[in-house]
């Protein structure tokens, strides 16, 4: 390592040269990354729905109905104008309305009341639209231009619209509120004026190369693009911080810069990586999840990882050495304390704040578990949102909707018609648009209209169109599908499918709930096998996991106590994230306190080792803490504003177990830490030392 660090340090010209213009070709490439906001298309390909709607678009030309629009103050004649109107809209492939379910051209009293009310209601029409997906902004603007202000669009397509445009608005804000926090926290935990934009200087050419090179994975999900960048500021801002201070160590023995900074090279090297590499272990445990949004958030956050230590390494150096002159031209006193209380305060709690602890765990991890969950999108926009206004106006006229559609194999009218029957009678089903109960089975295929035709029946298969007064997930929209998908089986064995919102929402439950448990074990055994091979030690990677997960229940049992509901992926994710780029805290603590008790008592160490990591500490877990809230704060996306919320809420959790806890688990367990730990010497006083220990 030495001869490679010497190369590194004898060539900084190239070398900066080198990032630099990695990283403006990063910024360049950043803007040909696809950002996607859909969270259907993270479906294991072999899901159900999945496949439902590939045979599907296979076949019909229009999708699935994916937004409801409704207009207000409208007779019969003016809302089939609208409905042209809407078919006219870009990226708007269909529009579904009252004249495909009856004849509007007899009186409506002699229809069915009930399935005329799906579609017009206290003069307010409501059309179902199917919008294309790669031009949902294109034909959300064009209808709400179509339809005004006054009145009201909703569905997946308009969520993700609005997902959008909004989440790349507040990324921008997020990101300059991220970098000014940071700045200021740096500025504060460290001496030096200039020492935080060295830093920050680093940091962002990791950033700017991990953006750009996002683009080899073609699209990433919108969790990637909001917090994908500001996770790997957080959790990589320690490296940094720790080579300088480790170069300003070794000045004070060797004065010649470039061997100072190879020596400090060679030191840091095994407790910046040993750091590292644990927090991308928890990060690459998401590519286990079978909802690919883990995958796609794992990798570009473990690359992200991975491109910070090389830039700690390679360009970290060189830039330190270009700049180290004007950080000690402008060093400045230390704003924080010695903290050498809050030691002594650590060691004199320490047995009560672990009983706490323990007792406390068990509770954490059941309440944890039992949270209820929201697991599609159809909740992501508050009521304070145009979305979610417009979304509570259609419901009060029109109630709660959802839009199915099932294809069948052609061939056999009499099971069609049967089936169509049988699914009339399921309370929640509104209405049918179907050949058999739309047209009649009794009228031949050629003497009907070409393009009514198309949405109905194609070579293959028979299309009906189900509205259903459901919500799109919970425990009765779940069931709902269950007893469709027995009703197909039972008439179409194996030949049927069935897509819409809602059975989306029931395959995403059905995926992301089976992740759970598989994504946690292997995050615990990656990191635990992590630590057992760099601690050499059989108890301490065991302390240390516990410390940290058990943080990781006490910020999700919050959400259970305070009965509010969770969204899944935010839950499925934040369970890795904290693990992952908490648990550097815990490392810190302990490798120092392992350095310490080999000159002191048990006792003295504990106050010891706070004062001499608490900055280093303070320092990410706080960016950390407050990145998180100003996600959750900024973001008008629930899943990310919620991400935020338990990431920042996490972290400061993390925090407080790794200084208040971790310290009375070493000091209990200090014996049995030397008995399991290969290498470790303590330091043990003779009698009279002992007694006076003990008092």
């Amino acid at each position: 390592m030495k001869k490679f660090y010497t190369k590194v340090v004898n060539n900084p010209k190239k070398i900066m040269v080198f990032f630099l213009a990695f990283a403006i070709a990063g910024v360049i490439m950043k803007g040909f990354v696809k950002v996607n906001y859909d969270m259907k298309d993270y479906l294991p390909e072999d899901s159900k729905s999945t496949v439902s709607l590939k045979i599907m678009e296979e076949e019909f030309e229009g999708g699935i109905p994916n937004a409801r629009v409704m207009i207000r103050d409208v007779t019969i004649p003016e809302a089939l104008e609208y409905k042209e109107k809407l078919k006219e809209c870009e990226g708007v492939t269909d529009v579904t309305w009252l004249d495909d379910a009856v004849n509007i051209y007899q009186p409506l009293e002699n229809c069915d009341s009930e399935e005329v009310e799906v579609y017009y209601k206290d003069h307010a029409a409501l059309f179902t639209v199917t919008i294309e997906a790669e031009k949902r902004i294109e034909a959300v603007n064009a209808i709400r231009t179509v339809i005004g202000d006054d009145n009201a669009m909703t569905g997946d397509a308009v969520s993700s619209a609005v997902a959008t445009t909004s989440t790349e608005k507040e990324v921008k804000v997020i990101s300059i509120f991220a970098v000014l926090i940071v700045l200021l926290v740096l500025c504060i935990t460290t001496s030096s004026w200039v020492e935080p934009l060295v830093v920050l200087a680093g940091l962002g050419i990791a950033i700017m190369i991990n953006s750009g090179t996002n683009l080899i994975f073609g699209e990433i999900s919108f969790v990637t693009n909001a917090a994908g960048s500001i996770l790997q500021l957080a959790v990589s801002l320690d490296y940094s911080i720790f080579l300088i201070h480790r170069y300003e160590e070794c000045l004070l023995e060797n004065s010649n810069r470039k061997e100072a900074m190879v020596e400090a090279l060679c030191k840091s090297t095994s407790s910046i990586l040993s750091s590292g590499l644990t927090t991308v272990i928890g990060f690459l445990a998401l590519l286990f999840m079978r909802f690919q949004i883990g995958p796609d958030l794992g990798m570009a956050l473990a690359k992200g990882v991975v491109i910070s230590l090389i830039t700690v390494f390679i360009f970290m150096p060189a830039l330190i050495l270009k700049t180290y002159p004007m950080i000690q031209k402008t060093h400045h006193r230390r704003f924080l304390p010695e903290f050498k209380r809050l030691g002594t305060f650590v060691r004199y709690i320490r047995v009560p704040v672990v009983i706490l602890f323990l007792i406390i765990m068990i509770p954490a991890f059941l309440a944890s578990n039992n949270n209820s969950y929201y697991y599609g999108s159809a909740h992501i926009f508050g009521m304070d949102t145009q979305y979610g206004k417009d979304t509570a106006a259609i419901e009060d006229v029109f109630g709660k909707s959802n839009t199915y559609a099932i294809m069948i194999p052609t061939g056999d009218p009499e099971v069609e018609k049967q089936l169509t029957e049988e699914l009339k009678e399921i309370p929640e089903v509104k209405s049918i648009v179907s050949y058999a109960n739309t047209v009649g089975l009794e009228i031949p295929q050629e003497y009907l209209d070409e393009e009514i035709l198309s949405k109905l029946v194609s070579d293959k298969y028979s299309r009906m169109i189900l509205s259903m007064e459901t919500d799109y997930e919970g425990e009765s929209t779940f069931a709902l599908v269950e007893k469709i998908r027995d009703i197909l089986n039972h008439y179409y064995p194996e030949k049927s499918y069935l897509a819409g919102e809602g059975v989306s929402t029931y395959d995403l439950m059905d995926t992301i709930t089976a992740d759970t448990i598989k994504v946690n074990l292997i995050a615990i055994a990656a990191v635990f096998l992590v630590l057992l091979l760099s601690m050499k030690s059989l108890i301490l990677p065991v302390i240390l996991v516990l410390t940290i997960e058990t943080a990781i229940w006490i910020n999700m049992a919050i959400p259970y106590f305070w009965d509010s509901k969770v969204f899944y992926i935010a839950y499925l994710i934040i369970s890795s994230i904290q693990l992952g780029a908490t648990v550097d805290y815990a490392i810190l603590l302990t490798d120092r306190y392992l350095e310490m008790r080999q000159t002191m008592v048990k006792k003295e160490a504990i106050s010891k080792v706070i004062p001499a990591v608490i900055v280093s500490l303070l320092t990410t877990g706080i960016a950390m803490t407050v990145i998180g809230f100003i996600l959750a704060d900024v973001s008008s996306h629930g899943i990310l504003s919620q991400l935020g919320r338990y990431l920042g809420r996490g972290s400061l959790l993390s925090l407080a177990c790794v200084i208040f806890v971790l310290p009375g688990l070493l000091y209990i367990f200090d014996g049995l830490i030397q008995k399991t730990t290969k290498g470790v010497t303590f330091y043990h006083p003779g009698k009279e030392q002992s007694k006076h220990e003990k008092q």
